[in-house]
C-alpha cells in the first residue's frame, strides 16, 4: 500500500508541475484555458475558477491543459439555429442558450441568420413573430453558451491559441518539458539538503561491518590518493579499480587527517547479471555546502538530461531494442524498490523520471509537446501556418502511435515480471 501511494503522490506531481507550466504561459499569453485535467477519461473531482475547470480524472495516464482553438470549438451556430439571447445592463450578449430555452423565460429567443464570435462578436437574426427586421446583437467577450444546462464560455479569436505569436506559442508548448526539469533540479537540490553533497574526490564516507574494508582498517573520512602506484582524483576511478580487481590485494595509499597512510585490501568477488566485481563496502563521502547544493541540483539534472539523449539517439539508431524500455509497470516496481530504499532514494528516482518526462515530451514526434513544436517551427520558417486540419490528422495519428507503444512497452513489463 505505501508504493501504491508513494506511485500516485509522484505520478501526481510530475504530471501537476509539467501541466501547470502549460497552464501559466497559456495564461500570461492571455489564451482561455477550458480546462486543467490530471489523469484521462471520467472526471472524479473538479471546480471551476478564473475561466478554467480544474478537474482530476480517473485514469492516472497523463494529464493535459485544454486551450481554446487547439481543438475544434464544441458547440458551433449556424443560420437556421433557434437560440435563446440574455443580455448585461449594456446591452450586450451574455448567455447564448442552445438548448432548452423553455427554462430560461427571461431569454429573446431569435432565429440566426449569422454569427461571428471569433472577430466581431455579433449574432444577427430574426425574432420569430417577425422576420421584417433584422436584429443585430453585440456579444460580450466573456458570454457563455448554454448547452444541456452546461456552460461553455465563447472564445473570440485574440483568446485562441493560433491567433498568438510564434513566440509565445512556442514558449506555452515548451513550459510543460521546462517545469519538469525545473522540478528535477530542485529535488537533486532537497537531496542535497537532505544527505548532502557527494565529494569530488575518493574519500570514504560509511564503511560497512564486516566488510574488507572495516577488516582492512580503513575509517570514514580517509581519502583514497593511489592504487598501485596510480594516482586517484575521483571516486569513479577508485570504484572502477577496486570492481574490475576482485580477490586482488590491492595497495593504497590514504590520505587521514594530515596522515599519508599505506593499506593493502582484498576486494570481496560479488557476482551479478553473470558478472563478477569486487567491492570492497564503502561509500562515497557527502558534505554539507549550499553552494554546492545548488550546482549539485542543476549539475545532476544535466548529466541524467544527457543520459537520457544518448540512450534515445541509441534506441533511435538501433543500438537499443525496444525490448529495453520500461512503461507503468516497470516505473511502478522500480518505486517499490525505491520506497524500500529510503527516502532519498525515492527523491532521486522522482528527480530522474520528472527529467525523462520532460526530454520524453520534447521529441519531436507528433501528440508530444516536442511535435507541436516542430509544427510551430515550421510555421516560423515558412511564414504561415500549416494547415489545421492536416496538422491535426498528423497528431491523431501519432497519438495513436504513442498508444500502441505504450501497449508494446507496457507488456514489455510484464513479461519481466514473470521470467
Amino acid at each position: 500500500m505505501t508504493a501504491v501511494i508513494a506511485f500516485i503522490l509522484m505520478f501526481g506531481l510530475l504530471v501537476f508541475v509539467h501541466e501547470f507550466g502549460h497552464l501559466i504561459f497559456a495564461k500570461r499569453a492571455g489564451m482561455l484555458v477550458r480546462e486543467f485535467a490530471i489523469g484521462m477519461g471520467p472526471k472524479v473531482f473538479s471546480f471551476h475558477k478564473n475561466e478554467t475547470d480544474y478537474t482530476i480524472r480517473i485514469l492516472p495516464i497523463g494529464g493535459y491543459v485544454r486551450v481554446a482553438g487547439e481543438d475544434p470549438e464544441i458547440i458551433e451556430l449556424r443560420p437556421g439555429h433557434h437560440i435563446g439571447l440574455e443580455f448585461n445592463d449594456e446591452g450586450k450578449v451574455t448567455q447564448i442558450i442552445v438548448n432548452n430555452k423553455s427554462k430560461h423565460p427571461n431569454a429573446r429567443v431569435i432565429e440566426v441568420e449569422s454569427v461571428d464570435l471569433d472577430h466581431q462578436l455579433l449574432i444577427e437574426g430574426y425574432e420569430l413573430d417577425n422576420y421584417d427586421e433584422k436584429l443585430s446583437f453585440a456579444v460580450d467577450e466573456k458570454a457563455m453558451f448554454i448547452m444541456d444546462e452546461q456552460e461553455t464560455q465563447i472564445a473570440p479569436y485574440d483568446r485562441q491559441f493560433a491567433s498568438k505569436s510564434v513566440g509565445k506559442r512556442a514558449m506555452q508548448l515548451f513550459a510543460g518539458p521546462m517545469m519538469n526539469l525545473i522540478l528535477a533540479a530542485l529535488l537533486f537540490m532537497l537531496l542535497g539538503v537532505i544527505q548532502g553533497v557527494p565529494v569530488e574526490n575518493a574519500t570514504l564516507g560509511e564503511i560497512e561491518p564486516g566488510s574488507p574494508a572495516e577488516e582492512s582498517g580503513f575509517k570514514a573520512g580517509d581519502q583514497i590518493i593511489e592504487i598501485d602506484g596510480e594516482s586517484i582524483n575521483t571516486w569513479e576511478e577508485f570504484t572502477i579499480i577496486v570492481s574490475e580487481n576482485p580477490e586482488t590485494e590491492l595497495q593504497m595509499k590514504v590520505k587521514r587527517d594530515d596522515e599519508i597512510l599505506s593499506m593493502n585490501v582484498t576486494p570481496a568477488k560479488i557476482e551479478q547479471d553473470d558478472q563478477s566485481s569486487g567491492q570492497m563496502g564503502v561509500r562515497l563521502a557527502f558534505e554539507k555546502s549550499i553552494t554546492k547544493t545548488l550546482v549539485y541540483g542543476f549539475k545532476q539534472t544535466y548529466e541524467i538530461t544527457t543520459l537520457i539523449v544518448t540512450n534515445l539517439a541509441m534506441l533511435i539508431t538501433g543500438q537499443y531494442s525496444i525490448d529495453m524500455l520500461g512503461g507503468p509497470v516497470m516505473i511502478y516496481d522500480v518505486t517499490d524498490q525505491a520506497v524500500k530504499l529510503g527516502i532519498e532514494t525515492f527523491i532521486m528516482w522522482t528527480a530522474m523520471l520528472s527529467v525523462n518526462l520532460g526530454i520524453i515530451n520534447l521529441v519531436p514526434l507528433p501528440a508530444l509537446d516536442g511535435g507541436r513544436l516542430l509544427f510551430v517551427g515550421l510555421e516560423a520558417v515558412r511564414g504561415k501556418p500549416i494547415d489545421p486540419q492536416k496538422e491535426g490528422i498528423v497528431h491523431f495519428i501519432g497519438f495513436a502511435l504513442l498508444m500502441l507503444l505504450m501497449i508494446i512497452v507496457t507488456w514489455n513489463d510484464i513479461q519481466r515480471l514473470f521470467l
